[in-house]
């Protein structure tokens, strides 16, 4: 995904705070999924309407981490939820 690309959840899902992580369940498809640390903060992010630029510069004012490092996690986490059809 370019930076500048605007993501946003298409997908509403039952979502369950459990100890510092999220436990969704996708009815359609009968799965569940669990997402924890900068998981749950993209997730959040991206219940509005957002860019990929913009979570990563919302990261990296939370978290120790390189610009590139984070870059690259968001890449990865907004791929997977581009596959199931979340987003």
């Amino acid at each position: 995904m370019d930076m500048k690309d605007v993501v946003k959840l298409k997908k509403q899902l039952n979502v369950t705070d459990l100890s510092g992580e999220k436990v969704m369940i996708d009815f359609e498809s009968g799965k569940y999924f669990m997402i924890k640390g900068a998981g749950n903060d993209i997730w959040d992010l991206i219940q509005e309407e957002t860019t990929v630029e913009n979570i990563i510069d919302r990261l990296l004012s939370e978290y120790d981490v390189s610009r590139e490092e984070c870059t690259a996690s968001v890449q990865e986490f907004l791929g997977k939820l581009k596959e199931l059809d979340f987003i």
